[in-house]
């Protein structure tokens, strides 16, 4: 059984915009680009372009359609990964010490070199945010970019997350959610930010952000008449047609 830190110096995290995401699956390919490119063993794919094609991905997009009470229907998007849980079962479960939770900034990851490929982390993830990759043998997950966000050779602003620096809707923002005053901390308070499946008592660092609400009716205002009886012009056409 692998321990969790008794208390970690930050709770680095990602905060997705429900009502914002258009679904253009750019933070999945953002991701699968980088960690493909990056940290640990690439991410496989297998008969990509087949007919049974099967691959590892770190970030999924799930699309649902939603009919409210009142108005019509709508389409959400749910952009789904590891949500680098403060209790994190997928840790404590781990028997080699792989899966672990850094104490400098609450990011979960697998240490590739120790892991074994049991699954017993997927099992214990109730996100379903571990995949095991095929051709490593080795669990895989989402890393935040630690890779990237701390790489001082990169732009301040490329200091994020692939998926954050490549959103085009800015449906997504990285900070430390341990931070009352930070950005993403903010926005949690402002908007009503809520955990993924509370209810599993995992205490999520990521947050989603809920849709907001739409007007009960989607036609035009009628317009109001503004006059009885046609003038100028108009008035004039009207009696020459009358007369036809």
């Amino acid at each position: 059984m692998t321990l969790l830190p008794e208390k970690v110096d930050k709770k680095l995290g990602l905060v997705i915009d429900l009502d914002t995401c258009v679904g253009c699956h750019a933070c999945v390919v953002a991701c699968k680009g980088w960690n493909t490119e990056n940290y640990g063993s690439a991410l496989s794919d297998k008969d990509a372009y087949g007919g049974d094609p099967v691959g590892t991905f770190l970030n999924r997009v799930h699309s649902y359609e939603v009919e409210p009470p009142l108005g019509a229907s709508q389409t959400v998007h749910f952009p789904k990964s590891c949500l680098h849980c403060e209790d994190a079962p997928c840790v404590t479960v781990c028997p080699t010490g792989a899966s672990y939770k850094r104490e400098e900034d609450g990011i979960v990851l697998v240490n590739e070199d120790a892991c074994i490929g049991c699954g017993l982390c997927a099992w214990a993830c109730p996100y379903g945010a571990r995949e095991l990759d095929g051709v490593s043998g080795v669990m895989k997950k989402c890393t935040l970019c630690v890779d990237r966000i701390y790489n001082e050779n990169l732009a301040e602003e490329d200091r994020v997350p692939a998926c954050v620096r490549t959103c085009p809707a800015g449906a997504r923002h990285f900070g430390d959610l341990g931070d009352e005053e930070s950005d993403v901390s903010k926005l949690v308070r402002e908007r009503g930010g809520m955990d993924l499946m509370p209810e599993m008592g995992t205490k999520p660092v990521n947050k989603y952000l809920p849709l907001r609400s739409r007007d009960e009716g989607l036609g035009v205002p009628a317009l109001e008449e503004v006059a009885s009886e046609p003038t100028g012009f108009m008035r004039w056409l009207d009696k020459v047609l009358e007369k036809v």
